[in-house]
């Protein structure tokens, strides 16, 4: 009889458990990153533990197993890998998005039009004031919108510095929180609650790891991480409790670099995926369109102060220079603000002769700054354009990595409803079997 109750006791036991567990699913069916749980249970033979005067072997209870935790790591390193592409490629357009808008947002290409355009109609009449004036205004516009063109990249630049910074920060302060985890899963004890919690927040810190740069994993026996940057033959950030720390740097010529540092020793990490990825493409970008625009800007002040200088003023002089730089090509200043100094004049010619505004117009034609300064924006454009589109395929492909994880790790409330139908009557018939035990029991004795 007393088999009877401990029979009872441990299906109440065990439904309890496999009850708090399917609450437990449904109250965090909306967590990000919570795993499904389920309890596994298994029977008690006879010499398990619980005596038993009978020569026949029977099963005597059930007891919890562990718990069992919903999921599968190729799917979870499937999301991994799509989440670093994707990441890589938003970051890419939003760095392309900030050059087009340096590039754009000062109308350099409409300066560079109003300038030319006020020197043909300059040379109109060669002589007369307003026109002159016009010319030079339209000179002052245009070395403005070099100077704050060039100013609003070096922004972005700066921009860029101060993202790096603060994503190498965030993923360093991850392999930390991951060691941490690590040294959690080294001492608890497998199967339980609190290794399911564990292991849901290392899935967690790796996906989040895994959008700031590509990382490689590896999972041993215990369920610890060791995560290498930048695909597997990367630096080591996290190995069991250990954790390095990631640094960016970036030269004067513009080129980045990142490196960790873990165990004193250095290692350059070159990311393929991730934030990072993004970071370095954008460095890139800006360089590009840096140089592309300083190009500009050296060949407009030295075209246009030559052609000044082989012409003459109103009053027979030479022409001094219009234009001047200071510490980069695109800071350009107005240093003509005389208009009798503009050289619409050859040499030789009276007051009246703009045969130098003929070169003017063909330095215009051959130095091609306008078409330049659009093939910049343009060319910018397309990979903005290009990037939009990778960007939205590989969010499809993530959304859809997201989903194949979830049909695995994800709470069905349906699925959970029937379980927890089931479990309860299993638990309310365990609980009658103990009632009938002890009515059994009590009629025995009531007898004797």
């Amino acid at each position: 009889m007393s088999d009877l109750l401990a029979t009872g006791a441990s299906g109440v036991r065990a439904y309890q458990s496999a009850l708090t567990t399917v609450s437990e699913n449904i109250a965090n069916a909306g967590t990000a990153g919570y795993a499904r749980r389920s309890v596994a249970l298994k029977e008690v033979n006879a010499g398990a533990g619980i005596s038993s005067t009978s020569r026949v072997a029977s099963g005597m209870g059930v007891v919890v197993d562990g718990v069992v935790r919903s999921a599968d790591a190729f799917r979870a390193a499937d999301v991994r890998a799509s989440s670093a592409d994707l990441a890589r490629s938003e970051t890419g357009v939003a760095w392309l998005d900030r050059i087009q808008t340096a590039l754009t947002g000062n109308k350099l290409g409409d300066r560079l039009t109003s300038f030319f355009t006020s020197a043909q109609a300059m040379a109109a009449d060669p002589t007369a004031s307003a026109p002159r004036s016009v010319f030079l205004e339209a000179g002052t516009s245009a070395a403005n919108a070099f100077a704050a063109t060039g100013k609003a990249l070096d922004q972005v630049a700066a921009d860029l510095d101060g993202t790096a910074e603060n994503a190498v920060t965030t993923l360093s302060g991850l392999g930390v929180a991951l060691a941490k985890v690590n040294d959690g899963l080294g001492r608890v004890t497998p199967g339980t609650t609190s290794a399911a919690q564990l292991l849901d927040q290392r899935d967690q810190l790796l996906e989040q790891m895994s959008a700031i740069s590509d990382v490689s994993v590896s999972i041993d026996v215990a369920g610890r991480a060791a995560v290498r940057l930048g695909g597997a033959t990367g630096p080591t950030l996290v190995s069991g409790s250990d954790a390095g720390t990631v640094t960016y740097v970036r030269n004067d010529a513009g080129n980045v670099s990142f490196a960790v540092h873990r165990g004193g020793e250095i290692a350059t990490l070159v990311p393929s995926g991730g934030a990072l990825a993004g970071i370095v493409d954008g460095a890139q970008r800006i360089e590009a369109a840096r140089e592309q625009l300083n190009g500009i800007a050296t060949s407009f002040v030295d075209g246009v102060n030559a052609v000044q200088a082989q012409g003459r003023d109103l009053d027979g002089n030479p022409g001094g220079p219009m234009f001047a730089t200071g510490d980069s090509p695109t800071d350009i200043q107005l240093t003509l603000t005389d208009p009798r100094g503009i050289a619409a004049a050859a040499v030789g010619g009276g007051p009246r002769d703009n045969s130098n505004l003929q070169a003017l117009s063909a330095l215009r034609s051959s130095a091609r700054f306008e078409a330049r300064t659009t093939g910049l924006v343009a060319d910018n454009a397309a990979a903005l354009s290009s990037r939009q589109q990778v960007a939205e395929a590989q969010s499809a492909i993530r959304d859809g990595a997201v989903a194949a994880r979830d049909a695995v790790s994800g709470v069905n409330l349906d699925s959970e409803a029937v379980d927890l139908m089931r479990f309860q009557q299993a638990y309310q018939a365990s609980s009658r079997v103990i009632q009938v035990a002890r009515e059994t029991l009590q009629s025995i004795l009531d007898i004797r």
